[in-house]
């Protein structure tokens, strides 16, 4: 299901996602029909038509969770991904309105090398004291205490390994749009660096993007 970065899920109506799956609209619909019975997917009317969207940021993740694990099978290892293309979605796309592929993999390899975040039980990270510093000097003000679901790892299914999500994910993205480090493409997930983004990048945490 696409999904737009400027908001928290983009809805599209079936006959568009029909298309982008090469199949007939009756079978999306019929797919669509079961996917909103289990709730992982909402529905609203708008004049003639009915747009779809996921029902929560967890399907993403659980969507996310499943490629990785089909990529994984198909190949039977976990080798390293050479760096994909830039534009492609595999280099830099968002999951649920937070950073994925291999930008925001090595974004959360670099927020652990510098001691920023630390991974932590039930597949969540933990904020340092030095990150909370590091995250509120980008500008982002930090709940006093947080739950599980604040800062989280998502297995990216390009990468193989995790990027970080939850609601400090979001933030984080939404931060990097406005600071115009990264820009969202218009009809895909995909996220371009800008120049700016390249270099702030490489100086706050030594990420090199060609």
């Amino acid at each position: 299901m696409a999904r737009n970065p400027r908001t928290q899920s983009r809805a599209l109506p079936a006959g568009q996602l029909a298309s982008a799956a090469n199949v007939s609209p009756q079978t999306a619909s019929e797919h669509l029909a079961r996917l909103t019975e289990g709730g992982l997917v909402t529905a609203q009317r708008q004049g003639r038509h009915r747009y779809y969207s996921l029902a929560a940021p967890e399907v993403a993740d659980a969507i996310e969770s499943m490629f990785a694990l089909t990529v994984r099978t198909r190949e039977g290892t976990a080798s390293s991904v050479p760096v994909p293309q830039i534009g492609s979605l595999a280099h830099a796309r968002t999951c649920y309105m937070h950073l994925a592929g291999w930008l925001g993999v090595r974004i959360a390899d670099a927020l652990q090398r510098e001691g920023y975040l630390l991974p932590s039980a039930g597949r969540t990270f933990y904020v340092t004291p030095s990150g909370k510093a590091w995250f509120e000097g980008l500008g982002l003000a930090l709940p006093a205490s947080s739950d599980q679901k604040f800062a989280r790892q998502c297995l990216d299914w390009t990468e193989r390994r995790p990027h970080l999500a939850g609601r400090l994910g979001v933030m984080l993205y939404k931060r990097f749009v406005a600071l115009r480090w990264i820009v969202p493409a218009r009809t895909s997930r995909a996220v371009r660096v800008t120049v700016e983004g390249r270099q702030n990048l490489y100086k706050q945490l030594h990420i090199a993007v060609g």
